[in-house]
């Protein structure tokens, strides 16, 4: 029993020292927002979708160019060349004179314009049925980057998450390795029993095993958040 109470009080000292440290510990001071929306801008330029939706736009944006230009359409041109010279003999038999007659009320070039009042009417639901089309890609674009926003966000603190995590788990793996110097030296000098010596040896090996899940659970949340900005976290710089 004073083994078992000896041993409490060591791993005891070394929880409290722990403990003291994990208190200090906040992932918020990890947390950069400038950074966030680098990220997030990053995202929007780089993600798939996102350009997939800007094509959309600018292809929208082209049948409702085509829509105004069918206007033309509806619009047709044609003239006419009367000649001003160009004169017509008429035999009076009364007079054995011919008349000289010129049949054109214009002479030269005639041009008419025609306008087709229905072709015109079929034109305007077509504009605005391109301007909807517009309307509704970007209204699409906006609601996709409003999640992506929201999924760069979610992704980036879950890293940070993470990262504190492995903080903590490293910090407590030196606390630990500590106390087994500490504890082994006195087993050593026959003052702590195998026992206890083998209890510190398996809490070494356990925090050891957490602190590489630890590990990579950091490096699969950055995965997934590069997934989604499209670059390597490392490329990315605030003053670029």
């Amino acid at each position: 029993m004073p083994k078992l109470v000896l041993l409490a009080c060591i791993l005891g000292a070394g929880t409290l020292s722990v403990q003291a440290q994990e208190g200090t510990q906040s992932m918020l001071q990890d947390v950069s927002y400038p950074y966030l929306e680098k990220l997030i801008e990053v995202a929007r330029t780089n993600y798939p979708r996102s350009k997939a939706y800007k094509e959309r736009i600018g292809i929208a944006d082209i049948g409702i160019r085509r829509a105004k230009v069918a206007y033309f359409d509806a619009l047709s041109v044609s003239y006419l060349y009367s000649p001003a010279n160009t004169t017509t003999y008429i035999t009076n038999p009364v007079s054995p004179v011919p008349t000289v007659v010129n049949p054109n009320w214009l002479n030269n070039y005639q041009i008419g314009l025609l306008l087709n009042v229905g072709s015109i009417l079929q034109k305007t639901p077509l504009l605005k049925q391109a301007r909807g089309e517009k309307r509704v890609a970007e209204y699409e674009q906006q609601a996709f980057e409003l999640n992506l926003e929201a999924d760069v966000k979610q992704r980036y603190f879950a890293y940070i998450q993470r990262l504190a995590i492995l903080r903590v788990k490293h910090e407590l793996q030196l606390d630990i390795e500590s106390m087994l110097k500490d504890i082994k030296y006195k087993f050593e000098k026959g003052e702590q029993t195998l026992e206890n010596y083998n209890n510190v040896l398996v809490m070494y090996s356990d925090n050891n095993q957490q602190k590489i899940i630890a590990e990579s659970e950091v490096l699969i949340s950055k995965s997934k958040l590069e997934e989604l900005v499209g670059e390597k976290l490392e490329n990315i710089k605030l003053d670029q």
